[in-house]
């Protein structure tokens, strides 16, 4: 869990998480001056809410669910949220994982098998990485380290 501070903490995550939340949100809405508009006061939700002091435990994924919720709420106000939209988001949200994990597998699996085993159980296959660190033998930590090693590796390639 993290504590936000102020200024410099929320203004580094959004530049980091912007552009993500505006296609996120441009993709369920198709109005890209409406995307620029509610990622606004995305921006001031998660402002107002890292100020309170809360504990965050997965960032990311908060943001896109302040973002999510945003969408939700903004479709209410216009009276345009109905079950149709409800399916379809939940739809949508589970082919975007599915998509990107067509695209993340074969770049992992480029990778020397010592890190990108780790990553491709516990993060495409969604085995628990105590039971990945089992299945190879490895202590807990030397399992995490593989792991992070993979997506710095990933990232660093710009794969």
């Amino acid at each position: 869990m993290k504590k936000i501070k102020k200024y410099k903490e929320v203004s580094t995550l959004w530049i980091e998480y912007k552009s993500g939340l505006k296609y996120y949100i441009l993709k369920k809405l198709k109005n890209e001056d409406l995307a620029d508009e509610l990622s606004h006061e995305v921006l001031m939700k998660i402002y107002n809410s890292c100020c309170s002091g809360n504990e965050i435990k997965n960032i990311k994924s908060w943001m896109y669910q302040i973002a999510h919720n945003t969408v939700i709420d903004y479709l209410k106000s216009e009276n345009k949220f109905t079950n149709e939209v409800t399916e379809k988001f939940e739809s949508d949200e589970d082919n975007t994982y599915e998509d990107a994990e067509k695209f993340v597998e074969p770049l992992i699996k480029l990778l020397p098998d010592k890190y990108a085993l780790p990553l491709l159980l516990s993060d495409i296959e969604g085995i628990n990485q105590i039971e990945v660190s089992k299945k190879m033998n490895l202590s807990l930590t030397a399992t995490k380290s593989r792991i992070q090693r993979c997506k710095k590796i990933i990232k660093r390639e710009n794969y």
